[in-house]
């Protein structure tokens, strides 16, 4: 069955987020490795770095990936901006290499104004530059789809394709697949028909084997919003079916899906959430 989890505060160590995604019964994580908020961060210490590993270990090498900073925007057409984002997304990868985390995902960034195509082009040549920055490592990287919101590149296919077939580095990326901004992106796949459409066109796009790692969100808004606003699984616009037809995918069965709901410190929400989604697995 796919391998169901959520993201998780790293507040008070790396560490601790092994233990939060255990105390829901997680089989997947997601974590920021830094502030995502701020540009100036410390770098990772020995001891930090060898506590993550051996929580991992205990807890079964579960699927983890790292989510970037969302200050990094490498499609940006502000040369300072630019190099800020490639010397820093060059750093995600290398932390992320450190603690053994095979993933990190990533947004493509917005063009601010300057259009999708030249935008597409920058984040390109800038992921590329991170790439070769970060030196051999061997963490994926993940490219998330989008709703489209504002500038945002990546909210549809043919932007996602366009990266991947056009880096330098295409062995090494993937794509993360958000069903809250997809679906806000004008992707429906809420009943058997439009679900086989969308991962149809995915798979001719893009092919399904570059489909690594799902977020699992509901959405506040309607299809095709261009609104990124995450619900609880059934209590948004996508609703329950959609989540079914995904979780029983046969080609998705051994894939982490982790959420990214709203959710207090007692993690009671990831609970249910987590409860929600087993119960629509038959397979």
């Amino acid at each position: 069955m796919p391998l169901l989890g959520a993201h998780m505060s790293v507040a008070g160590g790396l560490f601790l987020a092994v233990d939060r995604i255990n105390q829901v019964g997680g089989a997947a994580l997601q974590i920021f490795t830094r502030n995502q908020r701020q540009w100036r961060v410390p770098s990772l210490s020995a001891e930090e770095v060898g506590r993550f590993r051996q929580a991992c270990q205990k807890s079964g090498d579960m699927p983890v990936a790292a989510h970037d900073s969302y200050l990094i925007n490498l499609a940006s057409p502000k040369k300072d901006a630019a190099d800020r984002s490639v010397a820093a997304f060059a750093d995600e990868i290398r932390r992320a290499e450190t603690l053994s985390i095979p993933y990190l995902i990533m947004h493509p960034g917005a063009h601010l104004g300057e259009g999708i195509e030249p935008g597409l082009r920058r984040f390109v040549d800038n992921l590329d530059l991170a790439l070769d920055l970060a030196g051999d490592c061997r963490v994926m990287v993940l490219i998330e789809t989008t709703a489209g919101q504002g500038t945002a590149l990546g909210s549809t296919f043919e932007e996602i394709s366009y990266i991947i077939r056009n880096s330098t580095h295409t062995r090494r990326l993937g794509v993360c697949f958000d069903t809250c901004h997809v679906f806000a992106a004008g992707y429906d796949f809420r009943t058997l028909a439009t679900y086989h459409k969308t991962f149809d066109r995915f798979d001719r796009l893009i092919g399904l084997e570059k489909l690594l790692f799902f977020h699992l969100n509901d959405s506040q808004k309607d299809l095709g919003s261009r609104v990124d606003r995450h619900a609880h699984i059934g209590q948004g616009r996508i609703g329950l079916e959609g989540f079914g037809l995904l979780l029983n995918d046969l080609r998705f069965k051994d894939h982490p899906m982790v959420l990214e709901t709203p959710k207090g410190v007692d993690l009671q929400e990831d609970r249910e959430n987590l409860t929600v989604l087993r119960r629509l697995i038959v397979i």
